[in-house]
C-alpha cells in the first residue's frame, strides 16, 4: 500500500510516499481501507518537531480523521462490540484509544489514560492506503453522508464539543467570543454555540473569512488585524462582555479573551499556536471573578453522543481542498499558508 510518511522533522519537503504491506488486525481490531483523511494543525506541529504527543516515534505516518470501509475483521473483534462491525462497513474512526484497563479507563476518564493512544497522533493513521484500528473505535456512518464529510468530523466536532458542552457548560442564552472563527474547531463551535442558544462573537483575520463566519452562524464579527477586539465585543454584548470565551490561538489573543469577558466569564483555552505561556493580571482577574478553564481530553462516551448530534442536525464542516494522498506534501503546504477557510482532505 502506498502510505505519506516522513522519518525527520523539518518543512513539508520532508513527507514522501513510499510503499508499505497492508497491515493485518490483531485482536479486537479492523482493518480499514481508507477513503478520506482530514488533516489537522496537530499533523503539522509534530511533522516540524518537536513532538507534542507521548509515545510518538519517527518515521511517522499522520492522519487522525478517518473515514472508510472496513475490509477485515480480526480475531475476538466481535467479543468487543456484540458483532456491530463487519466488513463493508462505511466507519468513521475515533482516534482516540485508550488502554481500556488502568484507573482512568475505568471511570470512563480514558482521555487521561497514561498509555493512551491516537491514531495518526503516535501510532500510524490515515496517510495511507489502510489503517488498522480497535473495532471499538469505528462508527457506521449514515448512509447519506459521504466519506469525505464523515473525515472532517471527529478531531474538530469532538474538540469544540468537549469544550463548548463539559468544560464552558454553555447555556442558551449566554454569550460567546470565539477567536480564528475560520479555523475547523472554530467552524464547529460557531454551529454548537449557535444550537446551543448563545449569542456568537467571532473573530478573524480577513474579510473573506469574516464572511465565512457570518455565513456559518456568527452573530457578530470582528476582524482581529484592525479591529478593537475587545472594544467591539463589549460594542456588541452592550457593555458587559461575554459570558465566555473560546481559545485555541493562545498569547495572541490572551488579553482580549481576558478584558472581553464579563464578571464571572469563562475563559475556556485548548491551545498554543502562538505560544506556550501567557501573562495574567491576577487582580483584576479575581476582581471580576473570572474562571480559567483549560478543556481537558474527551471520553469515549462523548464521541457517540456527538457524531449522533452531527448527523441529526443541520450542521456543515466546510472543505477547503481535496489532495490526492500523493499530494500529501501540498496540503501541508497549504495548511501551513494559512489561506484555509474550512478543512483540508487527502484521498488515496
Amino acid at each position: 500500500m502506498k502510505v505519506a510518511i516522513y522519518h525527520e522533522h523539518g518543512d513539508a519537503d520532508v513527507l514522501h510516499i513510499e510503499d508499505r504491506a497492508v497491515p493485518e488486525p490483531g485482536p479486537g481490531e479492523v482493518l480499514v481501507e481508507v477513503a478520506a483523511c482530514g488533516l489537522n494543525h496537530l499533523d503539522v506541529l509534530q511533522r516540524r518537531g518537536p513532538a507534542l504527543i507521548p509515545g510518538y516515534s519517527l518515521p511517522h505516518v499522520a492522519g487522525m480523521d478517518v473515514a472508510g470501509t472496513v475490509v477485515a475483521v480480526g480475531p475476538h473483534a466481535d467479543l468487543v462490540t456484540s458483532g456491530r462491525v463487519s466488513e463493508g462497513d462505511r466507519v468513521l474512526v475515533n482516534p482516540a484509544i485508550g488502554c481500556g484497563h488502568c484507573a482512568a479507563c475505568v471511570i470512563a476518564e480514558d482521555g487521561k489514560c497514561e498509555r493512551a493512544l491516537v491514531v495518526g497522533g503516535n501510532r500510524d493513521g490515515g496517510y495511507a492506503e489502510y489503517v488498522v484500528v480497535p473495532v471499538a473505535n469505528v462508527h457506521r456512518i449514515p448512509d447519506h453522508v459521504g466519506f469525505e464529510e464523515a473525515a472532517v468530523v471527529p478531531t474538530v466536532w469532538m474538540t469544540a464539543w468537549h469544550a463548548l458542552m463539559d468544560t464552558a457548560d454553555l447555556r442558551m442564552g449566554e454569550s460567546i467570543l470565539i477567536h480564528a472563527a475560520a479555523s475547523g474547531v472554530s467552524t464547529a463551535a460557531i454551529q454548537l454555540a449557535k444550537a446551543a442558544g448563545a449569542f456568537v462573537v467571532a473573530t478573524a483575520s480577513t474579510p473573506e473569512k469574516l464572511e465565512y463566519a457570518t455565513r456559518i452562524g456568527a452573530d457578530v464579527v470582528i476582524n482581529s488585524t484592525d479591529g478593537d477586539v475587545v472594544a467591539e465585543t463589549r460594542r456588541a454584548t452592550d457593555g458587559r462582555g461575554v459570558d465566555v470565551v473560546l481559545d485555541h490561538v493562545g498569547p495572541a489573543v490572551w488579553d482580549a479573551s481576558i478584558y472581553s469577558l464579563a464578571a464571572k466569564g469563562r475563559l475556556v483555552f485548548l491551545g498554543n499556536t502562538t505560544g506556550n505561556r501567557a501573562s495574567l493580571d491576577l487582580v483584576y482577574a479575581y476582581h471580576f471573578g473570572l474562571r480559567l478553564l483549560g478543556s481537558d481530553p474527551y471520553n469515549r462516551h462523548e464521541f457517540p453522543a456527538m457524531l449522533a448530534a452531527y448527523w441529526a442536525g443541520d450542521f456543515v464542516t466546510p472543505i477547503d481542498q481535496v489532495f490526492p494522498l500523493a499530494e500529501a506534501r501540498a496540503a501541508h503546504e497549504r495548511m501551513e499558508a494559512r489561506a484555509v477557510a474550512g478543512k483540508i482532505v487527502l484521498v488515496p
